[in-house]
């Protein structure tokens, strides 16, 4: 095998994840989001968990590509931890799809259908109409079509190069040799996890095998451990994939660690006991394209029916190898309500329970806020995770209700109900928006804590002043919406006033001690940074409040803005009264003077 050989070789390998790519991308973005609704809703069982990880996975011909998205779900906590493990164990099967349409290669005979099976016939044809179709037509579903089958094209063109590069191997000695240390099943099994780990695809690495079979000096010995070792090599993609990811997500990548690690093994057991104890017939024999392609998949499919009443054993050892803190396990995740579509054939009653769940997620941004200035003193990971789990369910909550309201509004409804859907998702913005603007405060403790960045004890001081103003006004305005108490309503706009004139006032005395240098640029950035974001939901709470105010009023044309240029004109008799009780109670303590 000559220098030329090796570079061809290489570059067979690089068309061949490259069209294995593209056409998954082509896949996916043929599926859109329907994707993660899909594997949200098919996770029942383990049953259905299990086919459809491997239809996904025949599909988009990466078991990484899946097992990806699966940690991404148990990340942003739409999928569990043992629902995601049955989507795993059908991935492993589903990513043996590849090696069967590769073993058509083997294919030989005069028959013209026939021929027309074999890869080398169709595979220019998918190429040439897949790239058709993707340069020359603008239609969307029409590229990601032709993405689709350019890369299919792609994928076996890198397949016939492979085949070629490696085709004066037949006469090495030092390729037989090596590939005879390779009976040694523990050596096999390591050959077959590196390879597959520096490439991040079981599929691609099983087709170098495929191709390096056409030499002839591939056994059954060599093959097997290979195999098995591949499945292992593949989990790196998702375990790279976890990290920096939640507990749930790492847990995952860990399950597909162990269930491709426990059954290799006890595969190996298996077979290599069988072999002392009775002896396998042809055990040195050649192997083709095919032998390869059954025996991986009656490899993963073996495993994966083993496993299947084990889903809870991998979940725990996952969860022993990932461990929660005594406050995590301490911690409750609150449970998502669930807006049943039933309830829409009677409206009234939908929309109440609709409303419901914009109660809980109000409830949930507060408990998130009143966590945000205190964690900024106070990092900790357990703390972390608890509040990205509850953002989580602000964020699943704000899709799922506005997805429900949108259903709700195709429903005959009265001019009544039609005004409470527009309103809802009004409300539903507001609270998601107070959400993002904990979660902005809260990424801020990360900056402080990588930088080193301190605060002095006025700026500390300042802020939770400012903070339980915050916290009063959350209070007020999330109390007044799930009670529809006007009264409270009433009192969020001199609240917000003063928070606004909190807010300027510390700005300017911060700003002031950047110029004189008495700040550090980074801590001041930040500061100012955190100003903006409590200002913002101070902003939407007043908001709520105006828009609780102008629903009681019955005016269509309500305007939020008129409504607080009454505020001052005596629309509310005690507005100004109650302006000063909160100047007296938050702003008289900012001090006016730096340190």
């Amino acid at each position: 095998m000559t220098i030329f050989d090796a570079i061809s070789l290489a570059g067979g390998l690089g068309l061949f994840l490259y069209g294995m790519t593209i056409m998954g991308s082509g896949l996916e973005k043929l599926a859109g989001s329907k994707l993660e609704v899909i594997l949200r809703k098919v996770t029942s069982n383990i049953f259905t968990s299990v086919l459809f990880g491997a239809l996904l996975t025949a599909a988009i011909q990466s078991s990484s590509a899946t097992t990806v998205i699966v940690v991404g779900l148990v990340n942003s906590g739409i999928m569990k931890l043992e629902q995601a493990i049955g989507i795993i164990m059908g991935a492993n099967v589903g990513t043996t799809i590849t090696a069967q349409i590769l073993r058509l290669s083997d294919i030989s005979s005069d028959n013209i259908w026939l021929q027309l099976l074999k890869p080398k016939s169709f595979a220019p044809v998918f190429a040439i109409v897949g790239a058709v179709l993707f340069v020359f037509i603008k239609n969307t579903k029409s590229r990601n079509v032709g993405q689709i089958l350019l890369g299919f094209g792609i994928l076996f063109t890198g397949m016939f190069a492979m085949e070629a590069a490696v085709e004066p191997l037949r006469e090495s000695e030092l390729f037989f040799t090596l590939f005879s240390t390779l009976e040694n099943p523990i050596l096999g099994v390591l050959a077959g996890t590196f390879v597959t780990a520096i490439i991040q695809s079981s599929a691609a690495s099983i087709g170098i095998l495929q191709a390096l079979s056409s030499t002839g000096l591939i056994t059954w010995g060599t093959a097997i451990p290979i195999i098995m070792g591949q499945n292992i090599g593949t989990c790196v993609t998702p375990m790279l994939a976890s990290i920096g990811a939640s507990k749930g997500a790492k847990r995952s990548a860990f399950a597909h660690l162990y269930f491709n690690i426990i059954g290799t093994t006890v595969f190996l057991i298996a077979i290599y006991g069988f072999k002392a104890i009775v002896g396998i017939p042809g055990w040195s024999a050649s192997v083709t394209r095919g032998d390869i392609a059954t025996f991986h998949t009656l490899f993963n499919l073996i495993v994966t029916l083993l496993f299947m009443p084990f889903t809870k054993v991998l979940a725990s050892l996952a969860e022993w190898t990932i461990r929660n803190t005594k406050a995590e396990d301490s911690f409750v995740e609150p449970e998502v309500p669930i807006l049943d579509d039933r309830l829409l054939m009677s409206p009234a009653v939908a929309i109440q329970q609709a409303r419901t769940a914009v109660e809980t997620m109000a409830l949930h941004a507060k408990s998130n806020y009143s966590l945000a200035i205190p964690f900024l003193f106070n990092y900790s990971d357990e703390q972390l995770n608890r509040i990205e789990s509850v953002e989580s369910i602000i964020d699943r909550l704000e899709v799922n209700i506005s997805n429900y309201l949108v259903r709700i509004a195709d429903k005959e409804l009265t001019e009544s109900e039609s005004h409470n859907v527009s309103e809802m998702l009004s409300f539903v913005t507001e609270f998601e928006r107070i959400g993002d603007y904990a979660i902005n405060i809260v990424e801020r403790s990360g900056e402080i804590k990588d930088k080193n960045i301190t605060f002095s004890d006025t700026a500390r001081t300042e802020l939770m002043l400012l903070d339980k103003a915050i916290c009063e006004i959350l209070e007020l305005s999330i109390n007044a919406f799930v009670n529809n108490n006007l009264k409270l309503a009433e009192q969020v706009e001199p609240l917000e006033e003063t928070v606004d004139l909190i807010c300027d006032t510390l700005r300017s005395k911060h700003i002031g001690r950047l110029k004189e240098g008495k700040c550090a640029i980074e801590s001041g950035v930040v500061f100012l940074e955190i100003l903006t974001n409590l200002e913002r939901i101070s902003d939407h709470c007043s908001n709520v409040a105006a828009r609780l105010i102008g629903n009681d009023s019955g005016d269509e044309d309500f305007d939020t803005h008129e409504l607080r240029r009454n505020l001052h004109n005596g629309y509310v008799n005690n507005f100004n009264d109650m302006l000063s009780m909160y100047r007296e109670k938050y702003y008289s303590g900012i001090q006016l003077s730096d340190e």
